[in-house]
């Protein structure tokens, strides 16, 4: 018997059948959902009704909350559909995974790097960074010290940048979701496990017919209560906390506790390194991961943070220096040879840095920002013909990253000139 003969064939799953997108999706727009979706067969219906075949509830935002029903957000017909059957709902997750999108072997196909994720929500990288580091936002995988997030965080990240629009200092958002944990000790993520609204600078936890607010008061929610109007999506609109309701306490520069020989540790000496970085002192964070490299010795991923501080001080010589350490005390280190070779190119270097690049795709050949990076710096070089792989690479590898419609953008244009000279 064949390995074809073995295994039943699984028709086109969405061949034929209507379906409509219901709420934000948390992991592209409704736009370029809708045209995935065609691709694999489907006729995207414009909104909900008793004809479509399938109903998905976008994940960005409230998804329909548990105990509330559908009867706020269908009309009866559209009811009467689903609940005999002719009209099934799955959330958006659900549609990506039997789409194949998200895999179980967690590919690093539609993943987010951090500069990606940064791109994407619109902060800085360092914010993002600070929020895997804390735990708001937990990688799928990890490459060689290189976190992927999938699209489940993305909406989880969105959300905290909603925050930070909002004027909420990232302080405070911590104070807001460490409150939260306080009062449900076996939540460890609020954001991603919970049923949670984010409005403004508020965070508000769905519990029945009622929302909770940071602190554990519970406010009855009159607009998800049974028999109320539908709100569209299925997204509750509700009465706002005062911002006074919730302290906005700014993390202090703690000092290093002493060891019993009156030195800080090196770890201590981390401690507060961190703690000056997200209070905004970048210069003194840089020098407290240096006196805890002195005190313990040199470490890849504390030259990593060092470079990325000067960097961001605008000291890019030393940033340089930082990063090829990193490299040599962790040869693996994939994001440390990325971010050398941008530094390297900023700084007009572009031969050593498309050497930095090369030696990043060495060592993870599907690292998407490596093939980005090198084509720009390829291109800047005319060497047309060498970037035009690195761009069809990362759009294979991240079709729906930020940067995908620049390289799209420059492999058209490529076509357009024609035959490029080979010897570049």
């Amino acid at each position: 018997m064949t390995s074809e003969e073995s295994r039943p064939e699984s028709p086109p799953l969405l061949a034929g059948r209507r379906v409509a997108l219901v709420g934000r999706l948390a992991s592209m727009a409704k736009r370029d959902a809708a045209t995935l979706l065609r691709g694999h067969g489907a006729m995207v219906a414009e909104k909900p009704g008793p004809t479509v075949d399938l109903l998905v509830i976008g994940e960005e935002g409230l998804p329909l909350p548990e105990g509330l029903g559908l009867d706020d957000a269908f009309d009866a017909d559209t009811q009467e559909a689903i609940q005999r059957g002719a009209t099934e709902v799955i959330t958006e997750t659900e549609l990506w995974q039997r789409l194949g999108l998200v895999d179980l072997q967690q590919d690093v196909h539609r993943l987010y790097t951090p500069a990606m994720l940064a791109e994407l929500l619109g902060v800085p990288l360092a914010i993002v960074r600070r929020w895997h580091r804390r735990g708001l936002i937990v990688p799928a995988r990890e490459v060689r010290r290189l976190a992927y997030f999938d699209f489940q965080e993305v909406a989880t990240a969105r959300r905290l940048a909603e925050l930070l629009a909002a004027g909420t200092s990232p302080e405070a958002i911590e104070k807001k979701l460490e409150t939260l944990g306080r009062y449900l000790p076996g939540i460890k993520r609020p954001l991603a496990q919970l049923s949670v609204i984010v409005e403004g600078k508020q965070i508000l936890l769905r519990r029945g017919d009622g929302l909770i607010e940071p602190g554990g008061q519970q406010r009855f929610d009159f607009e998800a209560a049974p028999g109320r109007p539908g709100t569209g999506d299925g997204v509750a609109s509700h009465s706002r906390l005062s911002v006074g309701d919730l302290d906005d306490i700014l993390l202090t520069t703690a000092e290093p506790k002493e060891t019993a020989e009156g030195a800080a540790s090196p770890e201590e000496l981390v401690g507060l390194a961190v703690e000056l970085e997200e209070s905004g002192q970048t210069e003194a964070a840089a020098e407290a991961y240096r006196a805890a490299m002195a005190a313990g010795g040199p470490r890849a991923e504390l030259c990593f943070q060092v470079a990325e501080l000067l960097y961001r001080i605008g000291d890019l010589a030393g940033a340089r220096e930082r990063y090829y350490m990193a490299i040599e005390l962790d040869e693996d280190y994939v994001e440390a040879r990325a971010n050398l070779g941008c530094v390297l190119a900023e700084t007009g270097q572009t031969d050593l840095a498309v050497a930095a690049f090369a030696g990043a795709l060495a060592y993870h050949p599907d690292y998407a920002d490596a093939h980005y990076h090198l084509a720009r710096t390829l291109d800047r070089l005319d060497r047309r013909a060498e970037a035009a792989p690195h761009w069809e690479a990362f759009l294979q590898l991240a079709p729906d990253s930020p940067w995908a419609e620049e390289a799209r953008g420059r492999l058209d244009g490529a076509t357009q000139h024609g035959s490029v000279d080979e010897s570049g």
